[in-house]
């Protein structure tokens, strides 16, 4: 009897959230609350949304360009004169003493750089010859050559990466950084991933919640097609028949919700209610044909195409809309050697695909006065090993899985130009400040106006943060 009162008139609905000790009213003050971040919620008693910035944010927004598959910085960005020297040659038994490696085994030989390096921009910094685009922005970038992690194997070192944990359940970055602050567009989900290539291993753990309530999951966009997934209404159904329908859920669910407390279903509630926000405002937002044939160009955008430059210049426009964190996935740098996996044939294809849009994204954001506040990442999960995997004489070699890796940084607080870390002579080991990825993700989190070590939350028993018990912010990276 209670469902049939429901669905009936305004009236109706209007003296059941009366009986409630609602009215129309507080509902709309208690969504507006929720959005500006002061309702608080049962599992917390805390504010819902935004919980801080714990001080003044260097960075509004962040797009994380992932290099899935983990690209050789020993071919790209960390030059080694003495690897070339050796290239041949049986890596020293010490260096490799106790190690264990993804493939490798015995005592392989030592592979030089299989591309040339030149210097770039005033701080002469070394880059690879399959990265033009990105030589001409170096001094707008940092480079961290230290970064070393405990995962050399693809999903867990993704995990590792992007929720500080190797094992699947805990929130990833994206979800941390909307559950802190929360989202600047109310018509636009505060965390939005687009994939291009093979995309990550880890699949949606990657972009997941975890044990945080499930409005901070990553929402994925696609930049050809349908731009999200059942987004639009099915055939025969007017947006009029949609919000009605919405109505008559939003209702039911409120009913559950007072007799049960449980705040999944205020999630519920608020994910019916972007997405019907959504439908209006995503499609206008994801037709890039609207931006002008220079801009287009400068990226190496073409519209209705499935591809990382697409997804280069959505993620601008995702921001500049008031997203907080967009996550790019771009896949198949694993190049183990042989044809199918040749690094010296594939690595350059690779390159062809995001050189050219992560150097205009850096470009564009400076354009557009929004470089300052936006901070732009750019790597991969781990690196790739000094040995060759394969035979030395086979044209199509490659590198095995390694702990230490080379990212690059920009913008949103970075100190421009700045270089942190070495490896040794081989490209081996970190010599020098070795940054671990729990120290990359205190880093983002600071700079976006948060405490990685108070930004927690409460489950099973204990309090749990991204970086878990580890991260130090690196200071000299900042502005």
């Amino acid at each position: 009897m209670r469902v049939m009162e429901l669905s009936g008139s305004t009236e109706t609905r209007r003296h059941f959230f009366s009986a409630m000790g609602l009215s129309i009213g507080s509902l709309a003050l208690g969504s507006m609350l929720r959005r500006e971040g002061y309702a608080a919620t049962p599992e917390t008693g805390r504010r819902d949304g935004v919980r801080g910035p714990h001080y003044s944010p260097k960075a509004k927004a962040v797009i994380f360009l992932c290099q899935a598959g983990a690209p050789s910085q020993l071919d790209l960005f960390d030059y080694k004169p003495k690897l070339e020297e050796f290239h041949g040659t049986p890596v020293p038994e010490d260096l490799i003493e106790g190690e264990r490696f993804a493939f490798l085994s015995g005592r392989p030989s030592l592979l030089g750089p299989q591309f040339a390096f030149s210097r770039h921009g005033g701080t002469g910094t070394q880059v690879s010859e399959i990265l033009p685009h990105i030589s001409g922005i170096v001094d707008e970038t940092a480079f961290l050559y230290s970064l070393t992690t405990d995962q050399f194997n693809h999903s867990p070192a993704q995990l590792k990466m992007f929720t500080g944990h190797e094992r699947p359940g805990r929130p990833s970055m994206g979800a941390w950084l909307t559950y802190g602050i929360g989202s600047e567009n109310e018509n636009l989900p505060g965390f939005v991933v687009l994939s291009s290539g093979r995309g990550a291993r880890c699949g949606a753990a990657c972009m997941g919640p975890g044990f945080l309530p499930t409005v901070h999951q990553g929402v994925q966009f696609r930049s050809g097609g349908e731009p999200v997934l059942f987004l639009s209404n099915p055939g025969g159904v007017s947006r009029g028949v949609r919000r009605d329908s919405l109505d008559a859920i939003r209702d039911l669910n409120a009913m559950r919700h007072e007799d049960v407390g449980d705040a999944e279903i205020e999630t519920r509630i608020a994910s019916y209610e972007l997405a019907y926000r959504m439908q209006t405002s995503v499609p206008e937002l994801m037709d890039i044909s609207r931006e002008p044939a220079h801009v287009l160009e400068m990226y190496g955008s073409e519209p209705g195409k499935r591809s990382f430059a697409n997804n280069c210049l959505l993620a601008r426009r995702l921001v500049e809309s008031g997203v907080r964190y967009v996550q790019l996935m771009h896949g198949e740098w694993d190049h183990h050697g042989g044809r199918r996996t040749s690094l010296p044939r594939h690595l350059p294809e690779r390159c062809r695909e995001v050189d050219r849009a992560s150097a205009a994204l850096i470009t564009d954001l400076k354009n557009r006065g929004m470089l300052d506040e936006t901070l732009v990442v750019w790597g991969g999960e781990f690196g790739r090993t000094p040995m060759l995997q394969g035979e030395p004489d086979d044209p199509d070699v490659g590198r095995d899985h390694h702990r230490t890796f080379t990212m690059w940084l920009a913008g949103g607080g970075i100190k421009a130009g700045a270089r942190l870390g070495a490896t040794d002579e081989l490209g081996y080991r970190a010599v020098e400040n070795p940054v671990t990825v729990h120290d990359l993700q205190a880093t983002i989190m600071h700079l976006m106006g948060l405490d990685h070590t108070r930004l927690t939350f409460k489950f099973q028993g204990r309090d749990f943060r991204l970086t878990d018990v580890h991260g130090e912010v690196l200071e000299p990276l900042l502005a």
